[in-house]
């Protein structure tokens, strides 16, 4: 009997994740859904909780390594245009969770805002971006979010204010199931000066990073200091490898794979970063990738 009654038109047992990540790594998820709206969301997280199932989100899968053994639970991908909605106000702008951050930088300056545009290159989707708040030296995401509504694993909606969210580095106190809306609070000001500004930025980044058609992950968190980077690379970890997944040659912190890696592959490469640079530096890097 399937724990997800009424609800098998969207459940996919053993649906392969690989597809679903950038490094397209990894085994099955046990239960796998793309809900079309909130409500299927809710349902899906209800069941779940009923079950004692456990249920994580996927977005983008920029930042997701997934175990050879898979995930266990229900994977609930919420990239669909039901999650991935824009909607302008007069001090920024509302999005869903699963909206692409680039189209969040897009849409900010076409409605005249300024400020996003220096996450410019940041992959993955808003809610990823404000649950790990995603940035660069210049500037984070939670910089920017005046409100959140997420879902949690009771399958409640609780809205957190300003003054609920706390942001740290790479980090946030959002940990619930899925982020379903964001709100940014945005400024106006010069659009052509900031077009500028982000398309400078956008070619400085695409330098440093691997090539467009490669399987790739940004790995580690800047321990400070110096950058994750250059710390990778003074312990003689550029371009290093177990199997075939390598530190790229461009940008150490970036994880590269072939066609024949295995997740195996990129958790011993990560193992052997962390050794090495502690050895050599007496570095404790901490992973931003996430494993599943």
């Amino acid at each position: 009997m399937t724990p997800f009654r009424g609800l098998e038109h969207i459940i996919r047992p053993e649906e392969p994740l690989a597809p679903y990540v950038w490094l397209r790594l990894g085994g099955p998820a046990e239960y796998f859904a793309e809900p079309t709206s909130a409500e299927e969301l809710i349902q899906l997280v209800r069941a779940a909780r009923d079950q004692n199932i456990p249920v994580r989100a996927l977005g983008g899968g920029s930042n997701v390594l997934i175990r050879e053994g898979g995930v266990p639970g229900l994977v609930v991908h919420l990239t669909g245009t039901a999650f991935a909605s824009v909607t302008p106000q007069s001090d920024g702008l509302k999005l869903g969770g699963g909206t692409r951050l680039s189209e969040a930088v897009a849409a900010s300056l076409r409605e005249g805002f300024v400020g996003l545009e220096q996450l410019v290159g940041i992959p993955g989707t808003i809610g990823g971006a404000v649950r790990g708040n995603a940035g660069v030296q210049s500037a984070s995401i939670g910089a920017f979010v005046s409100s959140v509504t997420a879902l949690t694993d009771n399958a409640e909606l609780r809205t957190y204010q300003r003054s609920d969210l706390h942001f740290s580095y790479r980090g946030s106190n959002v940990d619930d199931v899925a982020i379903l809306d964001v709100t940014l609070e945005l400024q106006k000001g010069d659009v052509d000066a900031a077009t500028k500004r982000m398309q400078k930025l956008w070619i400085e980044r695409k330098s440093r990073q691997p090539e467009s058609m490669e399987r790739a992950a940004y790995v580690f968190k800047d321990p400070g200091g110096l950058t994750a980077a250059e710390a990778l690379e003074q312990a003689g970890l550029k371009g290093a490898g177990v199997g075939e997944a390598s530190f790229s040659n461009r940008q150490p912190n970036f994880i590269v794979v072939g066609d024949k890696a295995t997740s195996e592959h990129v958790l011993r490469l990560i193992d052997l970063a962390k050794a090495q640079v502690f050895d050599r530096l007496g570095i404790d890097l901490e992973t931003q990738l996430a494993i599943w």
